[in-house]
């Protein structure tokens, strides 16, 4: 059957099917331009965790979606394939996330890991693990692009698409990152994870030369080091403060004006990261970092 039949043979204003796949589209892999990777992964969340079974909840949501938009006519037949979950990454952190948490538990009451043996085993076991994740996301994600894929990762907690912007970084020269979220993302192995979900722009920025700006976008819950950072790299960093955009909005701009702002920061190979906590929290109270304030439909 080629992609047309499929096309064809397919009723866009249906009931949403619950077929296993994204929106209930009926494509597999071979006739799809779009993958998307899911990534069941929360191990290093720093507060309350359950972003690991977010792929999961996301797939079977998805078939309550229209497919209509008046902006992209037919954008669905374009194809999107949503990669089956691979439970060896789901188990492995169910193993994890335990040990994180009583990692975390043991910092948070003023512990000191060099004086703990038994908590630097601990934190090497979840660097390391989290360290395969890394790897195994950029050689799925490598192999996609290469066969022509437009590629996504669904998470799971923010570190999850690090593999993924690596392996951007192999197949582009340069490109750019519009990145939706409440944290900055850019704090140094924080809590003496790697790669944690608090970490992951950092690393992306030291690992991913080829990243030529970082453009963060609604922005509010941040520390000094990652604003010093931001500061000591204007040309790579743009920070656009969820206060600074209300600011705006309040002496007349429009919001049209504040994303032509943005974008002309953007070159045009872009990347986009968006977290959910990105949102006002009145819209995804069961986030795992809710800050006040945030994107909304109703005010931006």
């Amino acid at each position: 059957m080629t992609k047309a039949d499929v096309i064809n043979q397919f009723d866009p204003n249906g009931v949403g099917l619950r077929n296993g796949r994204f929106i209930g589209l009926p494509f597999d892999k071979e006739h799809a331009e779009v993958v998307l990777l899911p990534v069941p992964w929360d191990v290093t969340v720093s507060y309350q965790a359950g972003a690991s079974t977010g792929p999961e909840n996301i797939l079977q949501a998805s078939s309550q979606l229209d497919l209509f938009d008046p902006d992209i006519l037919d954008a669905w037949k374009m194809g999107i394939y949503f990669t089956p979950p691979d439970q060896a990454i789901l188990e492995r952190n169910a193993e994890l996330r335990p040990l994180a948490q009583e990692y975390i538990q043991f910092l948070e009451s003023g512990g000191k890991p060099e004086g703990s043996p038994l908590m630097q085993s601990v934190l090497q076991q979840i660097n390391t693990g989290c360290d395969s994740l890394r790897k195994h996301v950029f050689d799925q994600s490598l192999d996609l692009l290469h066969a022509g894929y437009l590629v996504g990762v669904v998470g799971g907690d923010h570190s999850s698409p690090l593999g993924l912007i690596q392996a951007l970084g192999k197949v582009h020269e340069s490109f750019g990152i519009l990145h939706i979220d409440a944290h900055m993302d850019l704090r140094k192995a924080y809590e003496g994870f790697t790669y944690s979900h608090a970490s992951i722009f950092y690393n992306a920025l030291n690992l991913v030369p080829g990243i030529k700006t970082l453009v963060q976008v609604g922005i509010r819950d941040y520390c000094q080091e990652e604003w010093d950072l931001a500061k000591a790299q204007p040309e790579r960093i743009k920070v656009f403060l969820d206060q600074l955009i209300c600011e705006g909005q309040f002496e007349g701009s429009t919001w049209h004006a504040q994303c032509q702002d943005i974008l002309y920061f953007l070159p045009d190979k872009v990347y986009v990261s968006f977290d959910i906590d990105g949102l006002d929290p009145s819209l995804c109270p069961g986030t795992g970092t809710p800050v006040p304030g945030g994107l909304s439909p109703f005010n931006h």
